[in-house]
């Protein structure tokens, strides 16, 4: 069984209106500097595969019910407990490594 992290996304050559509102008041709010603000979608799931067989049923499932592949793209990967959306909250984060 493998724990997995999919990270959905619009195209890049499509407008991304919350991402883009979202950059614009970023600066209001005190955080000044972030660019090309992109809004997507995150899941995790187990999968009871590993493998060959793993990336097949990540990709069916993405292409055929997890995404619309006119307007979203998508990247995957294994994680471990520790890379967790909802690892605790002492555990280092990508920023503390």
């Amino acid at each position: 069984m493998a724990r997995v992290a999919i990270d959905v996304l619009l195209k890049r050559e499509l407008l991304d209106p919350q991402g883009r509102a979202i950059e614009r008041a970023l600066p209001d709010l005190g955080f000044a500097g972030a660019h090309d603000v992109r809004i997507g979608k995150h899941l995790e799931l187990d999968i009871d595969a590993e493998g060959d067989e793993l990336a097949a049923r990540v990709a069916a499932m993405c292409d055929g019910f997890l995404i619309n592949p006119v307007v979203e793209t998508y990247r995957w990967r294994v994680i471990t407990d520790d890379e967790r959306a909802d690892a605790a909250a002492d555990a280092p984060t990508a920023v503390d490594a």
